[in-house]
Formats: structure tokens, C-alpha cells, sequence
């Protein structure tokens, strides 16, 4: 057993602020050692542009502890070709490798979680991949039959995180895919990893409604009454403290999140949006119900800022230390 968490970090699109915020989180108190998997030009090349590092090239996982940020290249000794701050096939082509290869040392147990820098959905299109984001790719290549991502945050007045019941579909196509049974299994999901993985024992979840206002008694749309509200009840019965449907805009505009361990919406804008406002930042993306532990910064690639060593670093540095405590949960 290790003594502290081995966290492998996947470099992210390495036209975006991906290598950047993995230098300048290193550098701190992150409560676990950290390979970072993808690049070694890359890196190298950011850390002598930024003045960090130093940095050192590994063959094998087992060699991450000691001097120098550790970095495992899944294509050793090839030049990326690199356009800082441009979306290119080869940017997505290399930051899902570098997933991949981190994917793959977690399930072999060489490390004990997993951090992803930002990829660009967009770039990974162009690479020929088919999954919209992390999160889809995270769950065919676990073979986790369900995943919820959840955005989180600690703040002043208490932890904030929010789930998603649909991720990366058109807004036209969520109400078709609201059905009692993804809410169910996302809610049950999502109650027994808070559990297991953040050490909560009886999880409160509070679920939004579809509709504005909560549909308003059906008067504008009926899902509530028809498909969340008889999904809640069969969650009740089996013992699962959840609330609602609850009104998206006057939950989050009167703080009901403060009383609930999660907040289940429906769709992505519709709980990330008052997440990332009420955040400022600060938030982690985790994907709860694998058989990994895997966290990401809650921002994306940034190419407008790429290269221009002005990126933040607090996110990256909160998924870290989110993956270590994590991980540390399921060791012990």
C-alpha cells in the first residue's frame, strides 16, 4: 500500500490550459503524488516557457515519487504537433490517449485515481471520436453501467454540488430522456456514492423539475406530474431522503441547496449554470458510480488564454486534492 495517493493527471488538449494548470498546481499541498500522463514535449516545453517544474519523463508508474513532476508519454519520443490556442484533430487525438492511458492505470490499480485536464469537445470530433465528453468516454471504457456528473464546490455557507440527470444532449432531446427510470438510477446512484466515496451517511438529494416553475400544477408541462414526481415516490419507498420536484429558479435563488447534500437537475445549464455562478470558479467535475476515482477542474480549454501563462490554477488544485481524499476514502 502506498503511503499517500498516486493520482494520475491527464494532460488535457495541449493547446489549451491544460499543461499550464498542472504545473502551477503541482507546486502545492495536494495530499497525493501525481504522474501526469500524456506529452513529455509538451510539458517540458510549458515548463521551461513558464519557469516551472522541473519535470521528468517516466516509463512506468511505480517511478512517480520524487523530485520533479513525473510525466508518462503513452506516444514516447514523438513531436505533437502543437497550435496553442487552435482547436486540431491532433490536439483531441492526444488528449484521449493521454485519457486512455490514464483510464487504463487506474483499473490496473497502478495508481489510485484519476484527474483530467480540459479537452476540447469540438477537437476530439475532428480526431474521430464519437463520445461528447469526458464523462460518456469515462463510462464505456470502465463499463460502469451508470455515471452521474456532479459539480461541487465548498463554499462559505456550505458544500454545493449539483447532478445531472442528462449531460451533453441537445436541449431538444432532454424531455424523451426524462424517464422514472434514469431519474431513479441517477438518484440511487448518486445517494450511494456520496456514501461510499465523500463518507455522508444518509444523503439528502433534492431534484429539480423540468419545467418552469415546476410546471406549475401542469399548466406549463406535465413531466412533473407524469414522470418525476411518481419517480421520487418509488425512491421514498425504498428509503432515499429526496425532495421536490422543486422550481429550479426559486430553489437556487433562495438557497434550498444549502439544505441538501445534492441537487439532482435534469439538464446541463439548468444546474450548471447557477453552480458555475455560484461558484466563481472554485468548482470540481467528478463522475460518481465508476470503479475509478476521477475528478477534472469545472472549466474548459481556454484556448483565448492558451500560452499566455495568465490561466488560473485553483480548480485544478481543488479536483486534485478532491481525487486524493477520495482515493484515500477507498483505500482505507
Amino acid at each position: 500500500m502506498r503511503d499517500r495517493p498516486l493520482l494520475a493527471v491527464s494532460l488535457g488538449d495541449p493547446n489549451g490550459i491544460g499543461p499550464e494548470v498542472i504545473l502551477k498546481a503541482a507546486p502545492s499541498d495536494l495530499g497525493a503524488d501525481l504522474l501526469v500522463v500524456g506529452s513529455a514535449a509538451v510539458l517540458g516545453a510549458q515548463a521551461e516557457a513558464l519557469g516551472l517544474g522541473p519535470v521528468r519523463e517516466v516509463t512506468h508508474a511505480d517511478q512517480a515519487a520524487g523530485e520533479g513532476l513525473a510525466i508518462l508519454d503513452p506516444d514516447p519520443g514523438s513531436e505533437p504537433v502543437l497550435d496553442v490556442g487552435q482547436t486540431t484533430a491532433e490536439g483531441g487525438r492526444r488528449a484521449m490517449e493521454a485519457v486512455a492511458c490514464a483510464i487504463d492505470l487506474a483499473l490496473a490499480g497502478d495508481v489510485d485515481g484519476i484527474v483530467t485536464a480540459p479537452i476540447s469537445k469540438e477537437a476530439i470530433q475532428l480526431a474521430g471520436y464519437t463520445v461528447p465528453g469526458h464523462t460518456e468516454f469515462l463510462q464505456q471504457r470502465t463499463g460502469a453501467s451508470t455515471v452521474v456528473m456532479v459539480l461541487a464546490a465548498d463554499l462559505p455557507a456550505g458544500p454545493l454540488r449539483v447532478a445531472l440527470v442528462t449531460i451533453h444532449v441537445p436541449v431538444s432531446a432532454v424531455p424523451a430522456l426524462v424517464s422514472p427510470d434514469r431519474i431513479q438510477r441517477v438518484c440511487r446512484t448518486l445517494a450511494d456514492a456520496l456514501h461510499a466515496d465523500l463518507g455522508i451517511p444518509a444523503p439528502r438529494l433534492a431534484v429539480l423539475g423540468l419545467n418552469p416553475h415546476a410546471g406549475d400544477g401542469g399548466v406549463i408541462g406535465t413531466e412533473e406530474i407524469d414522470t418525476i414526481r411518481p419517480a421520487l415516490d418509488a425512491l421514498r419507498v425504498d428509503g432515499l431522503d429526496v425532495s421536490g420536484p422543486h422550481p429550479a429558479d426559486a430553489f437556487f435563488g433562495r438557497g434550498g441547496w444549502r439544505h441538501a447534500d445534492a441537487v439532482v437537475a435534469m439538464y446541463h445549464d439548468q444546474g450548471l449554470a447557477p453552480f458555475k455562478a455560484l461558484a466563481q470558479g472554485a468548482g470540481v467535475n467528478v463522475t460518481l458510480g465508476l470503479p475509478i476515482v476521477r475528478t477534472s477542474p469545472d472549466h474548459g480549454t481556454a484556448f483565448d488564454v492558451a500560452g499566455k501563462n495568465v490561466a488560473d490554477a485553483s480548480s485544478m488544485i481543488a479536483a486534485i486534492r478532491m481525487a486524493a481524499q477520495m482515493a484515500a476514502r477507498r483505500a482505507g
